[in-house]
């Protein structure tokens, strides 16, 4: 059975008093069927929440101020970051790298100026895991369909050019698909093999929906994934088995 991925574009840009899945649903040209992944864009989550701030109404710190002027960055912007973050993991060549409060390591701590009016910026939704559970749950009260939803935002890796984009909240399926224990093809038996599924089913998705199309969200079909109430914590390494800290 062949994957099929399907753009669904907005009309409109999304506002803190529009319903999501009221969009999605007017909006959406391949129906809404069981099983289905839908893969939901951070900013328009974040936009729906009102996790979005105006850099003039913002007093930046004096460490805001001293790391802004050696990193050539906005003050107000940088107050921002540090406010969204727990940890400054590393500062050089203009980018701030830190480890966000959902543990999240990312440029900027999701901090984004794209895709939104004049000098705002937008932040990731205070709990993705719960955004997308309220988006599966309002998609099954309004079509009776079981679906699994992911949030993706699009995060830097460290040793390859180029972005991709990454799960940062799931609702209704299993983030990592694990060989372990397993035999190969020649029967040889994995001992470490494990796909972090909902990252690769976001960057499938990402395909079509592009950053520049008004297309937040894709509907994944035919993927055969396991449904479970899990967290994106699964995903995230632990400190005592992170190598390059």
């Amino acid at each position: 059975m062949s994957l099929h991925i399907f753009p669904v574009h907005f009309k409109q840009d999304v506002r803190p008093e529009d319903n999501i899945v009221d969009m999605l649903i007017s909006s959406n040209q391949c129906g809404i069927e069981d099983n289905d992944v839908i893969v939901v864009s951070q900013k328009i989550v974040s936009k729906q929440e009102g996790r979005v701030i105006n850099l003039e109404t913002v007093i930046p710190s004096e460490l805001s101020i001293g790391i802004a002027s050696a990193y050539d960055k906005d003050p107000k912007l940088v107050e921002v970051i540090l406010t969204e973050s727990k940890q400054i993991v590393r500062m050089e060549h203009g980018v701030i790298i830190v480890k966000t409060k959902h543990d999240f390591v990312c440029a900027n701590a999701g901090v984004d100026q794209s895709n939104v009016d004049g000098n705002f910026v937008t932040l990731l939704p205070i709990n993705p895991d719960s955004s997308a559970k309220v988006i599966q749950q309002e998609i099954r009260k309004k079509t009776g369909k079981r679906v699994a939803i992911i949030i993706s935002d699009t995060f830097g890796r460290p040793f390859r050019l180029g972005q991709t984009d990454n799960a940062i909240g799931v609702a209704g399926i299993e983030p990592i698909l694990n060989y372990e224990g397993k035999p190969d093809t020649f029967g040889k038996i994995l001992n470490v093999t494990a796909t972090a599924i909902v990252d690769e089913l976001c960057s499938a998705a990402e395909l079509v929906m592009e950053k520049t199309k008004k297309c937040p969200m894709a509907i994944i079909k035919n993927y055969n994934y396991v449904s479970k109430d899990d967290k994106i914590s699964t995903l995230i390494r632990s400190e005592s088995d992170d190598l390059f800290k």
